[in-house]
């Protein structure tokens, strides 16, 4: 599971851990208002790097859950900066996940989401159909629908979040890249924003650097956060695009109107550059194919098994759905029986597996799932 998707170069990796050493050798902490520090420097300039050209600024943030809630503000500061304050919803995709805390839960699935008990307590969002599943399915009759959601909300919507191509713990959806193409054209037509969650996609987990790559698209705001550490410690960042930081500095505040007390620690910023110097310094992309071809086939047996209805495998990313709801004791003690630990959720059974695993580990982690999915099925 790479730890909730984190841990893509596995545990106690040497690089990592003498970059972490060394920065606690030197400052643990500093606050990053109105002062900066060479780790920060760094990870900002490889997040430049690597990210789809044109995402010039960035933001440090606490966690995947609070860069989230920084892209929304930033949304909305962005359409105050630019003449539209009555631009104050979010619209997102029905089927969504992008965290636990409250602006975020306002955007994760209002029904099938894990936060309806507090539906009643969140700022009501526009909601559009959920893609159709697969990589090339037609989308005429879904974009006839978004579109009409976005143009009849056109004067209260800032901006629009999505998680490209793989929604996660949604349900492990995916979903054609030239939705995200159509996305993008018809936000800047009616000048709306494009967030894209790249929390759990990004750094190589579907086989491209980041997901939007499947798309060829930049959009206006991206949120990085798990993998960026390796699994190390808890960070995230939210890049922007320099129409989208003048934007905010036109608002009244003129400046963005967030200020996390550990935002950019240095401990955190030191071990991000090293995980980042450890992944463009593999053949990552081909690791990643190597773990997809391995799932593909390892997975495939299952798709046999009474009640499993889909299998289905993208990046280092596999999935076994079922048509009910998983047994978990039965399903995690069967894993584990097989030397896997799994965490399985709703009607799925799936793994992320961390970028080092072997062959070897792959076939054991296939087995353990299929073993899972024939216990319960």
């Amino acid at each position: 599971m790479s730890s909730w998707w984190a841990a893509i170069h596995g545990y106690c990796h040497p690089a990592l851990d003498a970059a972490l050493h060394a920065q606690a050798d030197v400052m643990a902490h500093v606050m990053f208002g109105g002062l900066t520090h060479e780790p920060a420097i760094d990870l900002a300039q490889r997040l430049v790097d690597l990210s789809p050209a044109g995402l010039d600024h960035v933001f440090f943030a606490d966690s995947g859950s609070v860069s989230v809630e920084v892209a929304l503000k930033m949304a909305i500061q962005f359409q105050r900066g630019r003449g539209y304050p009555s631009r104050t919803r979010i619209a997102t995709l029905r089927g969504g996940y992008h965290g636990d805390t409250f602006g975020a839960m306002s955007v994760c699935d209002p029904v099938s989401g894990m936060h309806t008990m507090f539906a009643d307590a969140l700022r009501p969002q526009v909601f559009l159909p959920r893609p159709p599943a697969g990589l090339d399915t037609d989308l005429t009759a879904w974009i006839d629908e978004a579109d009409a959601l976005l143009t009849g909300h056109r004067e209260e919507v800032a901006a629009i979040i999505v998680e490209p191509v793989l929604q996660g713990a949604g349900g492990m959806h995916i979903y054609p890249p030239v939705a995200l193409t159509w996305l993008r054209h018809r936000t800047g037509e009616l000048g709306i924003l494009l967030i894209a969650d790249e929390i759990a996609t990004g750094f190589g987990r579907t086989g491209e650097m980041f997901a939007v790559d499947h798309a060829g698209i930049v959009p206006d705001i991206m949120c990085v956060g798990k993998a960026l550490t390796g699994g190390y410690l808890t960070l995230a960042a939210v890049l922007c695009q320099p129409h989208v930081a003048d934007g905010v500095a036109s608002s009244e505040s003129g400046v963005l109107m967030h200020g996390p007390t550990f935002m950019a620690n240095p401990l955190a910023c030191a071990v991000a550059v090293a995980n980042l110097d450890l992944l463009t310094a593999s053949d990552w992309q081909m690791n990643v194919a190597r773990i997809s071809r391995a799932l593909a086939i390892g997975l495939a047996p299952a798709a046999a098994l009474d009640d499993v209805v889909d299998v289905r495998v993208l990046g280092a990313v596999g999935v076994i759905q079922l048509n009910h709801d998983i047994d978990m004791a039965t399903a995690t003690k069967t894993a584990l029986d097989h030397g896997v630990w799994v965490r399985p959720f709703r009607d799925l059974i799936y793994t992320m597996p961390p970028y080092v695993g072997t062959d070897d580990d792959l076939t054991t982690i296939s087995l353990g799932l299929v073993a899972a999915a024939g216990a319960i099925a």
